[in-house]
């Protein structure tokens, strides 16, 4: 049986995790952007959590592992873009009508090209489904609209959009752009227009990013998309329905060119990511890791909304950062030991394209092959009380058993997720680990479609979501967080202390990144 660690009766340990979180979601961080003074301050208080609670250093500099970035800032006064077509040039702005990613790598100085429609955009052959058979991409910018068949898995989806602009890029498109149907809008429009003013980042070694020449990477206004389609035949509003409801959508030529100049300022900038290990009890399994990770970054200081400009990032992620931290004390000061070693890894750049934990998985800092799990924390959302979880993966390796089991003893049903199209499965940091062979969870807060619950947390991401309302002014539960902690530490425990590494499962797409 699992036993789940707590501290002594009586300490109020919901106040001391949001103690973490009013400090590093203080106006005194600056939002926390990676490569800033902010982030580094932040950075040296978690220096000082892990080593009054006894973590020892293992980055490459201490606790530190440095990471060397280009930051990308796209100026929009220098920029352009306009579709051609045979009703002539329309001039879209920058970034009120396109948005213009600094991610991934340097973008191309200008663009006059072709654009191709490529329905969902999944290049899935081994599941049946390709996007792309029969249609010529070199030289093109390639539309893509969201959403997917519902046969499919999110993850396998997900997986899929991830990987789209690598291997656009090898197969000669030059581009993408991505449209969301209405329906399907997670942040409203006006709010992406404020994130678009952010300077981007990109690793410095080339050897780490998706793609290695410039390529474009762009988002349209949804209710501007369907100039897309104007003389192609195709109605966008026909093709967006179809998406809703994941019925097929098909793949073929636009009208239209578009005609971009992109003006760009690039700097190098330095980031770490914070590496702690709290070694194993087992002379043998002490040489293997379960790892635990949390980003620290945030958005920083941006676009003011209701006259506030830093972007605070208490529950995306202070609070993870905050959990992890608690979860190392549990772990300390449980009546169990753990036989492999843990690392806490608070990562960097997660905001900028998981590139923190992108680096950190492919450079670890303890030998690679020693890494037998990820679980991950990021923006557990504590405004409506826990009474299920949702570990992002649990289908995909034996780890779901081992949260399986610790879900029976806390009474936390897992609970599938219940919007998979919102491509969850990619959107932080155990999707690196994954990438590398290495099993993995993401830990949410359970809830399912049409209840009060998904209502809650739609208005958070529509609201508060990558915006300064995510400051410590909001209404959360701390004693709720307490008790995600605890599943995670138990989960973290019971892995750590099994005789055998987890492993994927025989049917899991993800079994073939396995070393």
């Amino acid at each position: 049986m699992v036993t789940v660690p707590a501290f002594a009766a009586g300490e109020d340990r919901g106040a001391t995790w949001w103690s973490h979180v009013q400090t590093l979601a203080s106006d005194a961080y600056e939002g926390r952007a990676a490569g800033t003074p902010g982030y580094d301050r932040a950075a040296d208080y978690v220096i000082a959590q892990f080593g009054s609670l006894g973590l020892k250093p293992a980055g490459t500099e201490g606790y530190k592992q440095p990471i060397a970035f280009i930051r990308q800032t796209i100026i929009a006064q220098g920029s352009s873009a306009a579709l051609i077509g045979a009703g002539g040039e329309r001039a879209l702005s920058i970034p009120a009508d396109l948005i213009i990613s600094g991610s991934g790598g340097p973008v191309p100085e200008a663009l006059d090209t072709p654009l191709v429609f490529a329905g969902y955009g999944l290049h899935l052959p081994e599941a049946g489904h390709d996007d792309f058979a029969g249609l010529d991409v070199k030289g093109k910018i390639v539309v893509v609209i969201s959403g997917g068949p519902s046969h499919i898995s999110g993850a396998l989806k997900s997986h899929a959009r991830s990987e789209r602009s690598g291997w656009l890029a090898k197969m000669g498109a030059l581009g993408l752009i991505q449209l969301v149907t209405p329906k399907q809008v997670e942040i409203p429009w006006s709010r992406r227009m404020a994130l678009a003013s952010q300077p981007a980042l990109f690793i410095k070694d080339a050897a780490l990013r998706d793609t290695r020449r410039p390529f474009l990477n762009a988002q349209i206004d949804p209710a501007r998309s369907a100039l897309l389609f104007a003389g192609s035949g195709r109605d966008f509003a026909g093709i967006a329905g179809a998406a809703d409801e994941a019925a097929p959508v098909p793949s073929f030529p636009l009208a239209q060119r578009l005609k971009v100049k992109l003006a760009a300022e690039r700097t190098d900038l330095s980031s770490s990511n914070i590496v702690g290990v709290m070694p194993g009890s087992d002379p043998r399994l002490a040489k293997e890791y379960v790892v635990l990770s949390a980003h620290l970054d945030g958005y920083g200081v941006g676009t003011p909304i209701g006259g506030d400009s830093i972007y605070n990032g208490a529950l995306d992620n202070a609070s993870g950062v905050a959990s992890l931290i608690e979860i190392a004390r549990t772990l300390r000061d449980g009546p169990v030991r753990s036989k492999r070693s843990i690392l806490f890894a608070i990562v960097t750049a997660e905001e900028k394209g998981l590139l923190g934990s992108r680096y950190f998985a492919r450079k670890p800092t303890v030998p690679a092959e020693a890494i037998v799990a990820n679980l991950n924390f990021d923006m557990a959302l504590p405004i409506f009380p826990l009474t299920s979880v949702t570990p992002i993966g649990y289908d995909q390796s034996t780890l779901g058993k081992e949260a399986e089991a610790v879900s029976q003893q806390m009474n936390l049903p897992i609970t599938p997720d219940p919007f998979p199209d919102r491509n969850v499965f990619i959107r932080s940091d155990q999707y690196s680990f994954i990438l590398e062979g290495v099993p993995a969870l993401f830990f949410k807060y359970g809830f399912k479609a049409g209840t009060r619950e998904a209502e809650v947390e739609k208005a958070w991401r529509a609201n508060v979501y990558h915006s300064p309302r995510d400051d410590v002014n909001q209404p959360v539960m701390p004693d709720q967080s307490v008790k995600l902690n605890d599943y995670v530490a138990a989960v973290a425990l019971r892995v750590a202390n099994a005789p055998a590494r987890p492993a994927w499962n025989r049917d899991s797409f993800f079994r073939r990144f396995a070393r």
